[in-house]
């Protein structure tokens, strides 16, 4: 789960967020991925509970329900494959010698993933992320302690900039869109953790470590990301680049003026396996949702039917990579938008299954997931409002 949540919003959105606005969205990036634990939580708890998927549980709440998850994850399954295949191509692009374009770059990447994910399946997708997800962590957190010690790397601007005008909105709900991963996840994370159950015993205690652990991870990342965006690039003269290779370039050296010059060929490599986890996560996940999704629907399915999933995900996922003909920006901002725009029901159909099985969030967790769901329907209205 982390190894999927980790990427666009946090190498993206939470380093962007402090180096155009310094601290003062710091309150936001806790405050999502703290509005947004229950309805994570319940997706495994559910499981862990039931022995099955949350799509299952989507399915028992009636057609409506399940049809509505059914076509928001065909989009989002697509969109979001484009977007994180293009993230990965533009740092893997920046990390070469020799210049190869981002598409080629992309058919690349989509290629190996593909070799993975088919023939290797769920083990060799789990030790890879724990893998990618060890190196990442320990190169950026070395990055912020050695950040802190160094102090501000530009003077505090005489007038700081105002993240809180409606001219700003679009930004703030791309920066919470993927943070700290696309509200669906939850349905992916269930069935990653039926998969495990068929390798390893899992009982709840060790289910719900799990899901801390991975939840814990990506939050702190997501901080420690947003303050290296802080210390090392807020108040700099240099224009902060949204997205593209350009990007990638100064997400690099935000490392390196840190860390020493040293650990560029390091650290490129770092960034880059962590979108590769990304997109590997993201491809294996919502093929598995589709997969489930017309099992429950359909009394006989194909046996290789989770593969054509797989395939048919990456075809049209490149498809809109060439549409959007590498504007990673564009790409990346329809991608987090619309992954915020559809949390709220997300939320919901994920209350409502603990409901339904008499397992209601009490005490403090129950607080939190109201305060989540008026959070969430709230600020999702209000764009909608100034968006249209």
């Amino acid at each position: 789960m982390a190894t999927a949540a980790i990427g666009g919003s946090h190498l993206v959105a939470a380093t962007q967020a402090g180096a155009l606005f310094g601290w003062q969205l710091l309150w936001l990036i806790i405050a999502v991925n703290l509005l947004k634990y229950p309805f994570f939580r319940f997706g495994v708890e559910y499981t862990l509970h039931t022995k099955n998927s949350v799509i299952e549980g989507y399915k028992r709440q009636g057609k409506i329900i399940f049809a509505i998850f059914t076509v928001l994850n065909v989009v989002a399954a697509i969109v979001n494959t484009a977007g994180v295949l293009l993230l990965t191509a533009s740092l893997l692009h920046y990390a070469l010698p020799v210049q190869v374009s981002v598409t080629a770059l992309c058919f690349a990447i989509l290629s190996i993933c593909l070799a993975i994910l088919l023939f290797g399946h769920y083990k060799v997708l789990d030790k890879a992320s724990k893998c990618i997800m060890g190196c990442l962590t320990v190169a950026t957190v070395s990055a912020l302690i050695i950040a802190l010690s160094q102090g501000n790397a530009h003077p505090t601007p005489e007038v700081m900039p105002d993240p809180y005008q409606l001219a700003m909105l679009g930004f703030l709900v791309v920066l919470m869109g993927w943070m700290p991963a696309p509200i669906e996840i939850s349905a992916i994370n269930s069935l990653w953790i039926k998969a495990k159950c068929k390798n390893a015993t899992l009982n709840y205690r060790q289910g719900m470590f799990d899901f801390n652990l991975g939840y814990g991870l990506t939050a702190l990342l997501a901080l420690v990301f947003f303050a290296l965006g802080v210390l090392v690039q807020f108040g700099s003269a240099i224009k902060i680049e949204l997205a593209g290779v350009a990007f990638s370039k100064q997400l690099i050296d935000m490392y390196t003026l840190t860390i020493g010059e040293w650990a560029r060929s390091l650290v490129s490599a770092i960034a880059f396996l962590c979108m590769f986890g990304t997109t590997l996560t993201v491809l294996d996940g919502y093929a598995r949702t589709l997969n489930e999704a017309l099992c429950l629907s359909r009394k006989n399915t194909p046996k290789n039917s989770l593969a054509i999933f797989i395939l048919l995900q990456a075809c049209f996922g490149m498809g809109v990579v060439l549409f959007f003909k590498a504007n990673l920006k564009d790409m990346l901002t329809f991608a987090m938008t619309l992954a915020f725009v559809t949390t709220p029901l997300f939320a919901w159909f994920n209350y409502r299954l603990m409901i339904n099985i008499e397992k209601p969030p009490v005490g403090a967790l129950k607080l939190l997931t109201w305060v989540g769901l008026v959070y969430l329907f709230g600020f999702a209205l209000l764009f909608i409002y100034w968006r249209f």
